[in-house]
């Protein structure tokens, strides 16, 4: 019996790590992966290749963390017909709106604002501003997004299917102490 999936090997986080002349000489970046090509992988992309036919195969012993946190939060929205850039404004705000609710459950704040536009085509585009602090209110969200879209360079003819807004890089907020070394001296 022959095992095979689809994997796609650009949605892999991991194939960042492989050479790059062993990703050029693929002829397709999707490709079936057989449990017969493990020898195949490995010549290829060495160990790593190991790694490849694992993850094919659902194969991840990685501890799971369910309490890590928040690396970023994001919400997106899908037309129900395709739209030029200039008719997106909208739907950035209402998105901007849900996430500034969500953002707020989070004791971190968000350095990093990042607007993700989906073309007809399937294309994904992002643009992303780390002002010097951290967005303080909804109203200064939406503008910094709206502000990253003006900052897409595609057609004015260039139709979207899909628009979200993220944050990201969360850090503690400014003036919050460490808790004290249990040890430290008191004077």
């Amino acid at each position: 019996m022959r095992f095979s999936c689809h994997f796609r090997l650009d949605a892999c986080p991991e194939s960042a790590k492989l050479p790059e002349r062993g990703l050029q000489s693929l002829e397709y970046k999707q490709w079936r992966i057989y449990a017969s090509w493990t020898c195949q992988l490995e010549r290829q992309f060495g160990r790593y290749g190991l790694r490849l036919h694992e993850l094919a195969r659902g194969i991840d012993d990685s501890e799971v963390v369910p309490d890590r946190p928040t690396q970023s939060i994001s919400v997106e929205d899908t037309f129900e017909q395709d739209v030029p850039l200039a008719e997106t404004e909208p739907m950035i705000r209402r998105l901007a709106e849900k996430l500034w609710v969500a953002s707020r459950k989070e004791s971190r704040l968000a350095r990093t604002v990042v607007l993700k536009l989906k073309t007809s085509e399937f294309k994904i585009l992002t643009r992303s501003h780390t002002p010097d602090s951290s967005p303080s209110s909804c109203e200064e969200l939406m503008d910094i997004a709206l502000k990253l879209r003006e900052r897409v360079d595609l057609s004015p003819q260039q139709r979207y299917r899909l628009v979200g807004v993220g944050l990201s890089n969360f850090r503690e907020p400014e003036g919050t102490a460490a808790q004290p070394d249990l040890f430290q001296l008191q004077h």
